[in-house]
């Protein structure tokens, strides 16, 4: 029998959820800092974002062969898309770095906060895992990287970047519940192969989560709150969803 629960809308519910909980008290400080340091960060790649948009846009329509200057419109629009969808991506991921410090006990005391239980380590056994925990992170890195070349590609022919943007914001909701679903697996020591395995088995309800951050990710205001709530979020799903060994 099917597992109900995996759909994406369950999944959007949990980042709903999120916003919700890190307004809790107990739960708001760990909300401040990361907060400061996304409209810092919004506020830099924005700028640099809305100076760069046109240029590449016009020199991309520029160079289309004359029989397919008919696509300019739509070639205009996909690549809006795309690099709207890279920049906010960009804003994700480098405010995620920064913050990295801060999600780890944001998403242990969410937890704690559910469960009433800890899942955190000892800090002797902590420094151990250490060089663990840095591969891990090459890993995540190298697996982004290595799988967002072919969407770049497509990207670069015309009239097939308009599909190919789409499919990179359908593969950027899988990464962004990767993303922030690391930090309660993480706490409980899955490694990032085991995380992949394991999320396989909830795809839709991951891709849903996913999505739905994706999409705060491009509202502004939203997008300032979007790390704790997609920590808090993705606790929760954890905790509620998904069965770990």
């Amino acid at each position: 029998m099917a597992n109900l629960a995996n759909n994406p809308f369950n999944g959007l519910r949990y980042l709903l959820q999120g916003f919700r909980l890190i307004t809790q008290p107990g739960l708001r400080r760990f909300v401040i800092i990361p907060t400061l340091i996304n409209i810092s960060v919004f506020i830099g790649l924005g700028y640099f974002a809305f100076n760069q948009i046109d240029i590449i846009t016009e020199s991309y329509i520029a160079n289309l062969p004359d029989w397919l200057q008919w696509l300019d419109w739509i070639a205009e629009f996909a690549i809006v898309l795309f690099l709207g969808v890279i920049a906010f991506f960009s804003f994700t991921l480098i405010a995620n770095l920064i913050c990295a410090p801060f999600n780890g006990p944001l998403a242990e005391a969410v937890h704690q906060r559910l469960t009433g239980q800890t899942t955190s380590s000892p800090w002797h056994e902590s420094i151990t895992t250490l060089p663990a925990t840095f591969a891990d992170e090459f890993r995540k890195m190298f697996y982004a990287v290595s799988r967002s070349l072919p969407f770049l590609l497509l990207f670069l022919l015309p009239g097939i970047n308009v599909i190919a943007s789409l499919l990179w914001m359908i593969f950027a909701a899988w990464l962004l519940a990767l993303q922030y679903l690391d930090y309660p697996l993480g706490n409980r020591h899955i490694r990032f192969a085991q995380q992949r395995a394991l999320l396989g088995q909830y795809r839709w309800l991951t891709w849903g989560f996913g999505g739905g951050v994706l999409l705060c990710t491009l509202i502004p205001v939203l997008n300032l709150l979007i790390i704790p709530a997609a920590v808090a979020g993705a606790t929760a799903l954890q905790v509620k969803e998904i069965e770990t060994p």
